[in-house]
């Protein structure tokens, strides 16, 4: 199911354990209003579906980024 652009950047604040400075503006010349990700290709090409939750794996991706960084 899709997900809201402010619940993803909350996703990123909770894994990083910082809040984000949002400077909220009217929609820009050539943003996007609304966009999805369809898996059926990956799926029907591999059998692959995807199950990992967004804060999930902004928090997997997170952990790694650090991880290998800071060596």
């Amino acid at each position: 199911s899709p997900v809201k652009l402010m619940d993803y950047i909350e996703a990123l604040e909770e894994a990083l354990g910082i809040e984000a400075k949002k400077n909220f503006m009217d929609m820009q010349p050539g943003d996007v209003y609304m966009t999805y990700a369809d898996t059926e290709d990956l799926f029907n090409a591999t059998g692959y579906k995807p199950e990992v939750k967004v804060k999930e794996g902004v928090k997997a991706f997170v952990d790694w980024y650090r991880s290998y960084y800071n060596k």
